[in-house]
């Protein structure tokens, strides 16, 4: 693991350190970085978490990328968020949502790692309740409870029918 020396007073390895430890508790299977940026003015906190279940049919992965100013305490980004399901056709979820924080100026690493979680908590929270009233809406109305013929389909029977 590389370590970083301390930044203009703002301690890199300790954030390191504090994102490897949120990531390990909420995404498994995730690879982080923490890299400073434009001629050491900011901070580039990277966060990629990718779970592959073939078996089931669906393959997600999480990108997070926040750019820190430890100077203002600004912290800005993006979530992108890419979820295939592919049993019975395909199905996509492929998001971008792009966040801002303000922190106190020269914000420890737990204070950024903190708001990063609370970020990345809503996020998924939202994800969560859009998913729900996606299924109770619109996708229940885009399925036909029953063919034109307003019968249902007999399959067995199915080569008899012209």
């Amino acid at each position: 693991m590389y370590a970083p020396a301390p930044f203009n007073d703002f301690d890199l390895k300790s954030l390191l350190k504090s994102v490897s430890t949120h990531a390990k508790e909420h995404y498994p299977s995730s690879s982080v970085g923490v890299y400073p940026i434009e001629n050491d003015s900011s901070i580039a906190v990277v966060l990629v978490a990718n779970k592959y279940s073939p078996n089931n049919f669906w393959n997600g992965r999480w990108r997070s990328l926040y750019l820190l100013r430890p100077s203002t305490g600004v912290l800005t980004g993006s979530l992108h968020v890419d979820v295939h399901y592919y049993e019975d056709g395909n199905v996509r979820l492929l998001t971008t949502k792009p966040v801002s924080a303000s922190l106190a100026a020269s914000p420890s690493a737990q204070d950024v790692v903190r708001e990063i979680a609370a970020v990345e908590r809503k996020y998924q929270e939202d994800l969560n309740r859009a998913f729900a009233s996606l299924s109770e809406g619109a996708f229940k109305g885009l399925r036909r409870q029953l063919p034109i013929t307003r019968q249902k389909v007999e399959w067995e029977k199915i080569a008899g029918y012209r």
